[in-house]
């Protein structure tokens, strides 16, 4: 019978591993790779030597050797170790991943005594594998890129290989409109002022956000006095600021226009889990002879997109 006749969870039913597994695979959307940003990470030993150190974490593997197979739910619950082969004379990659070997499938290895989910080296892949280069069941974690004559694993030898089967992302829309005109902001120096009538944004960061994608508009910016020539850009918290843009306008008088500026940061961790402000600035470059202010008759708008990635 193809139809697994009894769905999970049916009182007094049994179900099939397979049943299960097929269940993990819909609950990933198909899906294969880590949970979180920081499982199975692998780095270098806390003295580096001869191998290299897996952290806890979970994750789920798809099934490689039957189209139904489904996919397996795994976990470490505390830091591991492997050890890296040295090199001679030729330098040498090797693969990190977590594997998985079920006897329903592939190989001989007894459930009940054998471990069917483990880490494993595979040594001598190309030197930009991102994938495992054959058709066994598992996630890539890392690639260990080995010189020649090499014993010691550290830090710059180890490629990141693993994603994040899922990853989270959340948008969140802010706006803001003055109640009265800014002080105008001028000069030729390049120094960047805020405009002190727009407060911006205090921005909650997710824990797990590793990136964030931040548009920013400024509609009704006004100008005044003479051409205007400078950049808008925006900060956030201390240290992370985006991408400035020009304006050069080559008008006179007062008149309006709409401003843009957008940028791809990455969250420092220090970052994640906290609240951060977010606001629009503006700086007058050499030649500059006007002024820029917003008013009653401007909008300030932040569109900020959060994502998750290995970390």
């Amino acid at each position: 019978m193809a139809l697994f006749p009894r769905p999970i969870l049916t009182n007094g039913a049994t179900h099939s591993a397979q049943q299960f597994r097929m269940l993990v695979r819909d609950l990933a959307r198909g899906a294969e790779g880590i949970t979180e940003g920081d499982d199975l990470k692998v780095s270098q030993l806390s003295t580096p030597g001869s191998g290299v150190q897996i952290s806890s974490g979970s994750g789920v593997v798809r099934g490689r050797i039957s189209t139904f197979q489904g996919h397996y739910s795994v976990c470490n619950t505390g830091a591991d170790t492997i050890t890296i082969a040295p090199t001679g004379g030729t330098a040498r990659s090797d693969m990190v991943i977590l594997r998985v070997e079920d006897p329903e499938y592939e190989g001989s290895l007894d459930p009940q005594v054998d471990e069917v989910c483990y880490f494993q080296v595979i040594s001598g892949v190309s030197p930009s594998a991102t994938t495992i280069p054959d058709g066994r069941t598992g996630i890539p974690l890392a690639r260990i890129d080995i010189p020649t004559s090499t014993s010691t694993i550290t830090t710059a030898l180890i490629k990141d290989l693993r994603t994040v089967a899922n990853p989270r992302q959340d948008r969140v829309l802010y706006t803001q409109s003055p109640a009265s005109m800014s002080t105008q902001i001028g000069g030729t120096s390049g120094t960047y002022s805020y405009f002190s009538t727009a407060a911006g944004w205090t921005i909650a960061i997710p824990s797990w956000a590793t990136t964030a994608r931040i548009r920013l508009d400024i509609g009704g910016l006004r100008m005044a006095t003479n051409v205007v020539f400078g950049n808008v850009r925006a900060t956030w918290g201390s240290s992370l600021t985006v991408q400035p843009v020009v304006i050069d306008d080559n008008q006179t008088g007062t008149r309006r226009m709409v401003a843009l500026a957008a940028d791809t940061l990455t969250i420092p961790s220090s970052y994640r889990g906290t609240s951060q402000l977010l606001r629009a600035q503006f700086a007058g470059l050499p030649g500059n002879v006007g002024t820029v202010s917003v008013d009653s008759s401007s909008t300030l708008i932040a569109d900020v997109a959060f994502f998750e990635a290995p970390r």
